[in-house]
């Protein structure tokens, strides 16, 4: 492994673009480390350090600043002990004792070394620590709870187990916890039903419950245990002694514990006597201050000690000051680590707030929350907001965590609560180094799981020293969050009248027909609603115009704008010098975009904000990135940073308007993609300083939890969830109606004379579908039996009902207008088609299949295959899902068409058998025998699902998060999978990242895989594809809890091994004769939200992917390992790193910007777009060295690429498919793979389709022409658009710009989806008026977009349309120009 020696480098100002943006912004990076270097004169080249990586992990402390080794000169008994922990807290206070106790010199002398449990992720660490076992007589442990570094740990101290005299573990996973022993006293019972301390691990459901129990234990045992004569109990009780003494922590208590330890088992030391004092005991939970006489453990007590202090300052005395609670760990009070803590108290103090600062003994913190901070009388919290300085979640710290009894608990509170980190596996100066941020486990377990909790903005307060362990804060990140707390805290006590709101809209790509774009959201029309909701509850909102158009007319025109000057309206004009006293950090953006005001939302005097304001609400435009229309830009592999006119932006929201809150409206702007790091931003990441001290609340689409998580960590947003639009079936239209027609005449006439002759038509009729592209159609007018004419039918017949019966989103959503009960009747029968056996739930189909004595699954292979009779059966199920889902919800809804109160009607239903609607309604159909108590059930929980889908919060959680209150927690994604999903309006959340993939997932990823090899194998003549080149999204992966990362394990050949808590750090092979095919080789191109969501994942597929090409196994039944040696062997390089295969961006950074080179036309040829797919995505991820975060790795990414044979999509919900969003054909490598290998040959192209419950695997081009089907040509889909309007347009051109992004990386667009798209919209004159009426600036670039796709060779067409497109052009041209003259 090539280790990164620290080279210190030369760059030349002015060209310093490639340069990360750690060594760019030297000017105040260490800005709150004690200052070192002298800084440079920025006109003489900037010397920068590269971070130095020893050993590539990200804990690089070694346990030799934890280790004392006595001088004992009076030849006393040396006792050894080894302790590994989780966090260093106990350093210090461990290494006060055993000085003390040496100093002594009285009974024996001590030697000591401790690690932590990260360090022995290193092979010479880990060695060093076997080592120091061999001659170890006592070994200690505590809250190891990383299972692979678990194991680890085991299997050392199992070989020395019975040498030692003591082993003592407290809380830990149970492998380790067994490891105890103490005289008689063992726990290796552990885990069998027999022993009492295996009684605490079956609580499971009480998940915290398991600590608070031991604790409980802990108090009362001794003096029990005190009284009985056995050994055994002495040993026992000799055990929770032990765990008081380290629970207390504190230098005494430590000098006691080892005391008692050596005198009561070192056989050195049987016979000498030595005293020791009973443990000095704590309060478990309780309020602490650190100028405090005492622990105080009544809240009214401690506010009469507040209310009396001679130190406090003015401000602190006003009744009205912001009370701000604080949650501590208790470990650090008592080992005396607490200096980051009284940091933030006295930070807070001196900028004016109270402090109440709680802490407790256990993991449950939700007691101690509801003791200390709400009111028992008036059960009003004492507190404004709420920061919580431990970094876990609220119940159950590292093990197992309750969330729901978290979130009841801070639903009481209902206050801001947010969860802040001190560094706990890395140093300060690790964590300053790093790109990636905080430690991939501490994401994962103090930044995700207290996301579950309703938990936000993660800053990191404080860091950790290398020598001595301690904690100590950071103080420039102390102030950001203290005034953080504090403006939220403001929220729950000014007054509506006064609060000022900055709504920020985005412009994406920048064009005035793109004002406002948000992923699936009638953004013009949600912001109207918005403000007439506020309006009404009291914020001043003077001077909104009478509807949502006048309102964008407002927001768009520039009522006094000159000739060609940028037509939205400004708002306000900055001059350079006030720009660059209000934004401390505008030179660090000098190097990317030269001196302020730039060329970018500037009238090269003054730099633009543009917006509207109304009263105290100001509506602004967010400005771009920035570099979209540059192409060479966009070649770059880092990302640079912000212009001018985005600082701007922010400067002016922050300490002009003085906005009391942002509310960024819609999926999704830029400002959380800024660069900075990942995780844990310091302060010199663009995200952190943009935002500044404003509390940000941000409408985000439930379907897109990995984008909104980004939102949260990065931008420290409340994220509040809006639903997508109802979704329906696509329908059938024009030419597809007549063959649906044709068809059923043929099901009835088939066996007289006709059945040929309506053959032929519908031969025919199909072909000027463009289906034969679909079904191989024989010719017309060629003689073929009645089987094959059945077969030609049947297959023709189950391509309509997939077009029929795909389900999409129609319209826009407007925020808090829930759907109409019919509108969600598609949705509903969506949900019931799946089945759910951990809820016991059969789908519908399934139930009506077996009616009939049917399996389902054979019914829809049946289908696939085009067999009649299968297809017409599916068709009879799909038609009496709907008709029995729509009786159903007609029965619970009001003449108005809206649900009234379902669970009564649903009781007068359920409580006459005979008379339920849907069994009314299966009556008069084949299927009248279906079974009532299944029904039954799946209608009970359908009644529960459509309550949901039309319950409405979204203006509810809007207004309660302005008002500072709690904003209840839910998961996003899918609601047909997930309906815990809804109703919307919750603080969306991911999942806990080592939760996957589930065993679910990889059942349904075996699926899809099969189906995918077999395909490949029918397409290319029986062979094996040996190499598939895939994408795992971010989003994708929290829908389906891990299937798409499933498929690539069992590509390769493995599964992965959960531990005892659910949680998935390792894999194992599957052995070759188990799998049944040869190992597949992978290329796993990772998103980059995929990347900062699940870092742990992508090390564990890399260690899987090694862990192949490392098996010793024949080539050609191990793909990995055959290509990994012929690339070791070419690059000369070991077989391990050539078996690099999992790829990302550079961290930071995210996309391969192809989209953004064909949403602004900004290309010149494929061969540019391959050069920024293959500069931006070939970054590798490393598990040999995962603290090196991402490392170029190009020729690895590119010969890996070369031996592709197909690459890979996933489609996993009805809302997105291909062209709706340009991610997909971002990522799509096909043309690229072709041109770099060998034979030059196109790969395959296929997509897997898991929306419905019959999954499938298509050609990428059947996708594309599945998807154009059913939404750019279908009339109910554009029509659905057109009723939103300005944005509708807008929708309808992103749809076929998109599809030019396929025809340029993939080519498997057919020229008919171009030729139908424009007799469509632009031979339908009447179409082409009401496009250009509704908004010109979109429509201009449709006619763009299709003279492009006609240029560039996409699209063959006549003449005379090319001259009608051209002549469209300048004719809106100038009608543009005539607007906004």
């Amino acid at each position: 492994m090539a280790s990164l020696v620290s080279s210190p480098f030369t760059v030349p100002t002015s060209k310093a673009d490639q340069l990360s943006s750690l060594s760019r912004k030297h000017y105040f990076l260490h800005s709150f480390l004690p200052k070192k270097t002298t800084q440079t004169n920025s006109n003489s080249s900037i010397r920068v350090k590269c971070a130095s990586v020893g050993n590539g992990l990200f804990t690089q402390t070694t346990q030799e600043v934890r280790r004392i080794v006595p001088e004992n000169n009076r030849g006393l008994p040396t006792v050894k002990i080894v302790y590994v922990v989780l966090e260093a807290q106990y350093q210090s206070s461990l290494t006060a004792a055993v000085q003390a106790l040496n100093k002594n010199e009285r009974y024996a002398s001590f030697e000591v070394v401790g690690y932590l449990v990260e360090e022995l992720r290193d092979e010479s660490n880990y060695k060093a620590f076997c080592k120091d076992l061999e001659d170890a007589n006592v070994f200690i442990g505590s809250l190891i709870f990383v299972e692979e570094l678990a194991l680890k740990i085991k299997s050392a101290v199992e070989k020395e187990r019975d040498r030692l005299d003591a082993v003592l573990v407290f809380p830990s996973m149970p492998e380790v916890m067994r490891l105890n022993k103490l005289g008689s006293f063992s726990m290796s019972q552990l885990g069998q039903s027999k022993s009492p301390f295996f009684q605490l691990f079956k609580r499971k459901k009480q998940s915290a419950g398991f600590a608070e129990s031991m604790l409980k234990l802990v108090r009362t045992l001794p003096k029990v245990l005190k009284y009985l004569p056995s050994d055994k109990a002495q040993d026992a009780r000799l055990y929770i002694l032990s765990l008081q003494f380290w629970l207390g922590g504190s230098p005494d208590n430590l000098q006691n514990f080892l005391k008692m330890i050596s005198g009561s088992y070192v056989p050195a030391l049987k016979g000498t006597k030595i005293q020791y004092s009973d443990p000095v005991l704590f309060l478990d939970s309780g309020i602490w201050h650190p100028l405090a006489p005492c622990m105080y453990e009544d809240v009214k007590e401690y506010l009469n000690w507040y209310g009396t202090r001679r130190d406090a300052n003015e401000k602190l005395k006003d009744p009205n000051a912001p009370i701000i609670g604080l949650v501590l760990q208790r470990s650090h009070i008592v080992t005396g680590d607490e200096s980051h803590y009284v940091a933030v108290i006295m930070e807070l103090e001196a900028k004016g707030a109270k402090v109440i600062p709680i802490f407790a003994g256990g993991l449950d913190f939700s007691g101690p929350v509801e003791r200390y901070l709400i009111d028992p009388i008036t059960k009003k919290p004492f507190v404004h907001s709420v920061i919580s300085l431990t970094g876990f979640a609220l119940v159950g710290g590292p093990a197992r965590q309750d969330h729901p009894r978290a979130i009841e608990a801070l639903m009481k509170l209902d206050v801001p609560y947010i969860v802040a980190l001190p560094l706990v596996f890395q140093t300060t100066e690790e964590w300053l180094n790093s790109t990636l941020g905080l430690h991939p486990i501490q994401v994962a377990l103090q930044v995700a799981l207290p996301e579950l909790d309703g938990g936000m903005e993660p800053i990191v307060f404080a860091g950790r020293d290398p020598r001595t362990g301690k904690s100590h804060a950071l103080h420039k990140r102390v102030e950001q969050l203290c005034t953080r707390a504090i403006r939220w805290a403001e929220l729950k006590k000014k007054s509506k009248a006064e609060k000022k709101l900055a709504i920020t809209v985005f412009s994406f790509p920048p064009d005035k027909g793109n004002v406002g774009t948000a992923a699936y959201l009638n953004v013009f029309s949600s912001i109207f609603s918005v403000l007439k909701e506020l309006q009404r509850d009291g914020y001043n909102v003077e001077g909104l115009p009478e509807n949502s158009e006048a309102l964008i007319e407002e927001v768009i025109h520039d009522k006094e704008a000159q000739f060609s000057s940028p037509n939205l309206n400004v708002a306000y004009k900055m001059g350079v010098r006030e720009y660059k006293s209000l934004t401390p950090y505008a030179t660090a953006l000098e190097e990317n975009w030269g001196k302020p005001p730039g060329n970018l939302n500037s009238d090269g005097e003054n730099l633009l904000v543009y917006g509207k304001q109304y009263g105290n609400i100001f509506i602004g435009v967010q400005p771009t990135f920035g570099y979209e229309g540059d192409p060479m830009r966009l070649l770059f592999s880092k990302s640079a940073s912000p212009h001018h006119g985005f600082a701007a932006y922010y400067s002016f929201v922050e300490k002009i308007f003085k906005a009391d809150a942002v509310l960024h409206f819609g999926t999704h702007g830029s400002l959380e993609f800024m660069p900075g790091k990942q995780v844990g931003m310091s302060d010199v990441c663009y995200p952190d300083s943009l935002i500044g001290n404003i509390p940000n609340v941000y409408y985000y689409a439930a379907n897109n939890p990995s984008e909104a998580t980004i939102a949260k960590r990065r931008s420290y947003a409340n994220t509040i969830s809006y639903l997508t639009p109802p979704a329906e079936n696509a329908g059938l239209y024009k030419g597809l109606k007549q063959l649906s027609e044709l068809i059923s005449s043929y099901q009835s006439l088939k066996d007289t004379g006709r059945g040929p002759q309506i053959v032929s038509s519908i031969i025919s009729t199909a072909k000027q579908c463009n289906l034969d592209k679909d079904v191989e159609l024989p010719d017309e007018g060629e003689e073929i039996s009645a089987k094959e004419r059945d077969l030609v039918v049947g297959k023709v017949y189950s391509k309509i009902m997939e077009i029929e019966s795909r389900l999409l989103p129609c319209g826009l959503h407007v925020i808090g207008e829930p759907p109409s009960a019919m509108e969600a009747v598609a949705t509903l029968v969506n949900i019931a088609a799946l089945d759910r056996p951990d809820d016991g739930i059969s789908s519908l189909p399934g139930i009506l299949a077996e009616t009939v004595g049917r399996n389902i699954e054979e019914i829809y292979r049946g289908s696939d295959k085009g067999i009649l009779k299968d297809v017409e059966l599916l068709r009879q199920i799909t038609e009496a899902s709907r008709g029995a889902v729509s009786a159903f919800v007609e029965r619970t809804t009001n003449k108005k068409g809206q649900v009234v109160d379902v669970a009564d009607k649903l009781s007068s239903i359920l409580g006459f058998g005979i008379n339920e609607p849907w069994i009314q309604y299966l009556s008069s159909t084949k299927f009248y025998r279906a079974d009532r108590e299944k029904l039954r059930i799946l209608f009970e929980f359908l009644a529960e699902c459509l309550r949901l889908i039309v319950a409405d919060n979204e203006l509810g959680s809007l207004k309660q998060a302005l008002e500072g209150k709690y904003v209840e927690p839910g998961p996003g994604g899918d609601p047909i999978r997930n309906p815990k999903v809804l109703p919307t309006g919750k603080n969306i959340h991911a999942l806990d990242p080592q939760s996957i993939p589930t065993t679910a997932a990889l059942q349904s990823a075996k699926i899809v895989v099969d189906r995918l090899i077999e395909r490949q194998k029918a397409d290319n003549g029986g062979k094996y594809p040996e190499t598939v080149a895939l994408v795992l999204w971010g989003t994708d992966n929290i829908k389906t809890y891990g299937e798409s990362l499933a498929q690539v394990m069992w590509m390769i050949g493995v599964r992965p091994i959960a531990d005892t808590f659910g949680r998935v750090n390792r894999v194992e092979a599957v052995s070759l004769e188990e799998l049944g095919r040869p190992r597949i080789d992978v290329v796993v191109n990772c998103s980059g939200v995929f990347r900062d969501l699940f870092i742990n994942q992508m090390n564990l597929l890399d260690r899987a992917v090694k862990m192949v090409a490392e098996l010793d196994e024949p080539e050609d039944q191990n793909y990995v390992r055959k290509h990994a040696i012929e690339q070791a062997k070419t690059l000369g390089i070991e077989v391990r790193e050539a078996a690099t295969r999992v790829f990302s961006n550079a961290s930071g950074s995210y996309s391969s910007n192809i989209n953004l080179a064909v949403e602004n036309s900004s290309w010149n040829d494929e061969k540019q777009l391959q050069d920024m797919y293959l500069s931006r995505k070939s970054f590798a991820f490393d598990c040999d060295a995962p603290g090196v975060g991402m490392t170029e790795k190009k020729k690895v990414f590119e010969m890996a690429l070369s031996t592709a044979d197909a690459t890979f999509q996933n489609l996993d919900s009805s809302e997105i498919s291909l062209t709706d969003v340009s991610h997909y054909f971002d990522s799509d490598p096909t043309n690229l793979v072709q041109n770099l290998r060998k034979d030059g040959k196109k790969p395959s192209a296929y997509i897997a389709d898991t929306t419905t419950a019959n999954a499938q695997v298509r050609t990428l081009s059947e996708t594309v022409r599945l998807d154009a089907r059913t939404k750019l040509l279908n009339p109910k889909w554009y029509e659905g658009m057109m009723s939103s309007g300005y944005e509708g347009v807008r929708e309808i051109e992103k749809r076929l710009t998109n599809t030019v992004g396929w025809s340029a990386t993939s080519g498997q667009v057919d020229n008919w989806v171009y030729e139908e798209a424009n007799s469509t919209f632009i031979q339908d004159e009447e179409m082409l008026n009401r496009l250009m009426k509704t908004n010109p600036n979109s429509f201009r670039k449709l006619v763009q977009t299709f003279l492009e796709a006609n240029g560039r060779g996409y699209w063959d067409t006549s003449e005379q349309n090319i001259e009608r497109l051209k002549q469209l052009y300048s004719e809106v041209e100038d009608k543009i120009e005539g607007i906004d003259r």
